[in-house]
């Protein structure tokens, strides 16, 4: 069953076979991966929210109507899900600490990995920027498939990813 087509499975699928369900599962939850993490840390919500797509997706099933891609329609119900939860976290007006962002120091505080240091930073950012990085600049989306997955217009794309680029640039200065 490994050998057959996403839209193979996805008839199986809604006929009730959860095994074609869970290869269309295994196919992309890396990619789904990919978009979350950046967007929300190595963390609790970021796992929930992982597991959330696939629930909405299954719920979803006979909603879709293959119009996109998969993936693609998984990366839009990821970052739907994603920047909701963002604005839970503010609204919230919580804080996290750079552990719970997914920042590690190493054991002589000399040295910051970092990639570490770049997601600590990518949770600092609004919103409509991170969702931008981490399509284009994380997960190498091209600026009109990023448009696209976003729904916005390409000027928007280009736009926030210079602001995002400036304030990242500012933000990493303070380790340099």
């Amino acid at each position: 069953m490994n050998q057959q087509s996403d839209d193979d499975l996805l008839e199986a699928s809604r006929r009730g076979d959860m095994n074609a369900f869970r290869i269309l599962v295994d196919r992309n939850e890396s990619k789904v991966a990919g978009i979350i993490k950046p967007m929300l840390g190595d963390t609790p919500e970021a796992v929930d929210i992982g597991q959330e797509v696939f629930i909405r997706f299954y719920e979803s099933l006979d909603k879709f109507k293959g119009e996109s891609s998969l993936s693609t329609y998984l990366i839009r119900i990821a970052i739907n899900l994603s920047l909701n939860e963002l604005k839970k976290r503010k609204r919230r007006n919580s804080f996290f600490s750079p552990e719970e962002a997914g920042m590690h120091v190493n054991a002589d505080n000399e040295q910051t990995d970092w990639k570490d240091v770049l997601h600590h930073e990518l949770n600092n950012l609004e919103a409509e920027f991170k969702s931008v990085v981490t399509l284009r600049m994380i997960e190498g989306y091209s600026t009109e498939e990023t448009a696209t997955l976003l729904n916005i217009p390409l000027g928007t794309v280009l736009s926030r990813l210079s602001r995002a680029q400036k304030k990242l640039k500012t933000m990493l200065a303070n380790y340099l």
